[in-house]
């Protein structure tokens, strides 16, 4: 299991905002470069894995995550040098101000700093209300937008600068782990050598709704799809149990429904029968709220069976996602195990 884990450092220390996605497409390609499979693109960037000489399975089964992480885009430059930005995914005005970032540039990356108005500025109830997304901006260190421009430009992304780290009882820290952990399970169960034929596809633009997914989706064609993601993770001080929606420790989530998608019967009631038969821990998801690539897949070409396996994951779309890596791991045996069973329902 050491190599789920040292890809997804790999893949949560490159940046790729929805819409460029290219890094972790190149990494994973060369991860796969000696690999016996056959490796193809669509137009919208996601990336489709298959190894057509396995065993054909009753039924086709199309496996994905989704490659792209939450960010921000350049909207404008203050005539002070400063970076007017707006959000690109769901990002919480909580967990922005002050925040370290690097813009992608061309071939460069530029560092710096989101700020807001000072706390000794703010007016009347100001002071009692966190800084807002419309309000932020980030500091490179210029002196006039002539300056900025000379780095910065219209359209440029930038991203959370987050160290991974591994800490406490087996936690792991980092930006990104949505979805780059789906991205490392399908990177290890591709180079495991799985005895039957099946599709891995790593998806763009899940965080503005789901793009990529649909348009793979009517590509392949699955009789089954089934989405690897993470999911939040409300178990920390201060939170009810009945609100926590999953905790981290209790095993892969396996959702029965959420705001895009109302699962499979049948494939939810699998899932916690396989994992029950290899003694793995899993859990439901006691909030129905969020969505994922699921929305998409399972509307698109005539209709998908679909089904999402998830890792629970504290403080989602911030630097310092957390999540453990025994969930990780179960994860990634579930997804296996269930992938077979799904082959021949």
């Amino acid at each position: 299991m050491e190599r789920i884990t040292n890809f997804l450092r790999d893949l949560c220390l490159l940046n790729a905002v929805s819409g460029d996605e290219l890094d972790i497409r190149k990494y994973i390609v060369n991860a796969l470069k000696d690999a016996s499979c056959e490796i193809s693109f669509d137009n919208l960037g996601n990336l489709i894995v298959r190894d057509k000489n396995k065993k054909k399975p009753k039924n086709k089964i199309m496996i994905c995550a989704h490659m792209d992480e939450v960010g921000f885009v350049v909207r404008g430059i203050t005539s002070d040098g400063f970076i007017s930005l707006s959000a690109v995914g769901g990002i919480s005005d909580s967990v922005v101000f002050g925040r370290h970032i690097c813009f992608k540039s061309g071939d460069s990356e530029i560092y710096g700093v989101i700020g807001g108005k000072p706390i000794h500025h703010l007016d009347g109830d100001e002071k009692d209300k966190q800084p807002k997304l419309s309000g932020i901006y980030a500091d490179i260190g210029a002196n006039s937008k002539n300056d900025a421009e000379k780095f910065i430009s219209l359209g440029d992304f930038a991203y959370f600068r987050s160290e991974f780290v591994k800490f406490g009882d087996n936690y792991i820290k980092g930006k990104a782990l949505d979805d780059r952990l789906g991205c490392a399970v399908m990177l290890d169960m591709i180079l495991s050598e799985l005895d039957i034929d099946m599709h891995f596809v790593f998806t763009v633009q899940e965080e503005i709704g789901a793009r990529g997914a649909g348009v793979a989706a009517y590509a392949v064609k699955p009789d089954f799809a089934l989405v690897l993601e993470a999911t939040t993770a409300c178990d920390i001080s201060g939170v009810e149990d009945e609100n926590q929606v999953c905790k981290i420790g209790n095993g892969t989530v396996v959702p029965f429904m959420d705001k895009s998608t109302v699962y499979d019967k049948q494939l939810y009631k699998l899932a916690f029968e396989t994992a029950a038969e290899n003694n793995l821990k899993c859990q439901t998801k006691t909030q129905i709220a969020g969505g994922n690539d699921s929305g998409t897949i399972h509307k698109t070409a005539g209709g998908i069976r679909t089904i999402c396996l998830a890792a629970p994951c504290r403080y989602l779309h911030s630097p310092s996602c957390v999540i453990k890596e025994d969930d990780l791991f179960e994860m990634r045996i579930l997804a296996e195990k269930m992938a077979y069973k799904i082959a021949e329902l």
